[in-house]
């Protein structure tokens, strides 16, 4: 590019350089004799600020800045899925190749592997006219996903030469564009694009389907509609990481971003040692071979963190277009905010509430509004599902993120730690969350189960009845109620042991398909309904709570295997014939 800059000043990884001439916003620049990689922040007169993504010890005024001339972009194509970034998508298996352990300042290794021969299957052909975003070939990427070359967003055309089917590199040209403006485009199979600019669709489609996740307090109470976004809120312990590992590992999404923003050293490392040992359960494969993983620890620099979740939704919105469901993982945007507030420190910007830059939720619409359900540029239907978690000190939820996030999503998962504490897990309180997902799924559900939006309403408010019965209970205890409300906590604990609670570490509860989380909440309302009957009737609670068919409906979550939920129905009818029994004997 043209002339250098000169380093004026450095703070932490902010720095001011002067006489850069002609660079633009969010440019990326070269820093320094060991050519750290900055992003220009804020331009100002011949004073430029940049943001370093890499430790800035050792500058010193003086050195010197030079500009590339492009945006901060992430490199599109095969070798994405199993691989490991850093926030600014260096490949971190890579760097520990030749460095070891420790990262080396200034260090640049190519993202995609440049050298590894692909199998290429060419669908384009000499004379063909292809669109933008349109599939021109194809790549075994891995056992579980075809990886489609498609055609950048800007290119449309006549195609006048195309390759042969055959193993190629990724800088192969798949075939050559005469554009509608009379340009000549070579096509390969990387495309690179601006980590912060979201990639183009045609249009959005409604949520008319949830993302189906095998957790029933989640797809049954508080469904997360495919393409929606969530936010998983909660203190300390309660659990965060681990209901977005269950997620990753059970959703019905087909690739998978996981985005370790800010997280504590020791816990992204179990994330990077565990995730790549998961298999996937529905085709016995690695899962990593469907998955792509940003990892930007607490201790990286502080501007890479800022940045990493515009990587990982980037890659997301890539696979998107191909026509894949991606699920992104986004652990946590508390680190990732705490990182906006640092930086605006030392741009000694206005802070607004507890210090966090005024642009906070600006920013933080910016990334969940790149969730949706879309109509491709290349005609598919396809969706990326956005799920934060997020940090709250002390488990404050009226903090700024949490308060701000809540704007911007519509499902709602609140992690309690009292639940937690009792080791009930997910420890989702199900009083404070909420989804607004729930009418645009309604139809989905009612073609599993039609009274499906009845029993979940009578569900919940069994459970909030029992919330209220507790406040008395702490205060007079339980024995003191009558039979009928004895039996409302005895029902709704039933739905929480037996329903809500589920075990990560059980092969059948781990995971729970949308017919037995139907049939099962219906077996549970019935036992409801029949017991007050019952009651009334001057059936004594003890009687009921002694059936042993209500004791294997509570453990049926465990005994009845997904494939085989007619045994449910079996229970059904065995827990009615007990009880007409009962009821039989006490008219007597």
């Amino acid at each position: 590019m043209s002339e250098n800059g000169i380093i004026s000043r450095i703070n932490g990884p902010i720095v001011d350089v002067k006489n850069l001439a002609g660079a633009g916003m969010y440019e990326v620049v070269e820093v320094g004799r060991e050519k750290l990689i900055g992003e220009v922040i804020r331009v100002l007169g011949d004073r430029t600020t940049v943001q370093t993504y890499e430790d800035t010890a050792g500058l010193k005024p003086g050195d010197p800045v030079e500009r590339t001339g492009a945006p901060l972009s992430v490199y599109l194509g095969p070798g994405l899925l199993g691989n490991i970034y850093d926030g600014i998508q260096r490949p971190l298996a890579d760097i520990s190749a030749l460095t070891g352990v420790y990262l080396k300042r200034g260090q640049k290794v190519p993202p995609l592997p440049i050298e590894k021969l692909w199998p290429v299957k060419v669908l384009a052909h000499k004379g063909d006219r292809v669109g933008a975003g349109q599939i021109i070939a194809t790549v075994q990427e891995t056992e579980l996903v075809e990886h489609r070359i498609m055609t950048p967003p800007d290119v449309s055309g006549e195609v006048v030469e195309a390759a042969e089917d055959g193993q190629y590199p990724i800088s192969q040209v798949i075939c050559r564009v005469k554009t509608d403006g009379g340009d000549a485009r070579e096509v390969t199979m990387v495309q690179v694009w601006p980590a912060r600019r979201p990639r183009p669709t045609r249009g959005r489609l409604g949520f008319d389907m949830p993302l189906v996740t095998g957790q029933r307090i989640i797809d049954t109470f508080f469904p997360l509609g495919r393409g929606g976004a969530a936010a998983i809120p909660g203190g300390f312990g309660t659990g965060k990481t681990m209901t977005q590992h269950a997620l990753a590992k059970w959703s019905d999404a087909q690739i998978i971003v996981y985005i370790g923003c800010g997280e504590r050293g020791n816990e992204m490392t179990d994330v990077l040692t565990e995730f790549p040992k998961l298999i996937d359960p529905r085709t016995g494969r690695p899962l990593m071979e469907r998955t792509v993983l940003v990892a930007n620890t607490s201790n990286m620099p502080v501007a890479a963190r800022e940045v990493s979740i515009y990587t990982g939704i980037t890659i997301a919105e890539y696979f998107r277009d191909m026509g894949y469901d991606v699920a992104v993982m986004a652990d946590s945007t508390s680190r990732w905010a705490e990182a906006l507030r640092e930086l605006a420190g030392r741009l000694e910007e206005m802070p607004a509430e507890e210090g966090f830059p005024a642009y906070l939720a600006t920013r933080l619409a910016q990334f969940y509004e790149r969730a949706g359900r879309f109509t491709t540029l290349g005609g598919a239907s396809s969706s990326v599902s956005v799920i934060g978690a997020v940090s709250p000190p002390g488990g404050d939820f009226a903090e700024p993120v949490t308060q701000h996030t809540r704007r911007f999503i519509r499902c709602f998962w609140a992690l309690d730690s009292a639940l937690a504490y009792a080791r009930h897990y997910p420890a989702i309180n199900w009083l404070t969350s909420y989804s607004e997902y729930t009418g645009d799924v309604t139809a989905w559900w009612n073609e599993i189960d039609p009274d499906w939006s009845s029993m979940r309403t009578e569900a919940l408010d069994l459970l909030q009845r029992e919330n209220r019965l507790q406040q008395i209970v702490k205060l007079v205890g339980a024995d003191v109620l009558p039979e009928s409300q004895r039996l409302i906590l005895f029902a709704a604990e039933v739905i929480k042991t037996g329903f809500l609670q589920q075990s990560a570490f059980d092969k059948v509860d781990m995971f729970s398909s949308p017919q037995k989380q139907a049939k099962l909440l219906r077996a549970m309302l019935t036992f409801s309904r029949r017991a007050t009957h019952l009651v009334s009737r001057g059936v004594p609670l003890a009687q009921i709570r002694a059936l042993p068919s209500i004791q294997a409906m509570v453990r049926a979550k465990s005994t009845v295997p997904n494939d085989q939920p007619e045994k449910l129905d079996e229970l059904a009818r065995t827990m009615a014939q007990d009880m007409d029994r009962l009821e039989r004997e006490f008219a007597k």
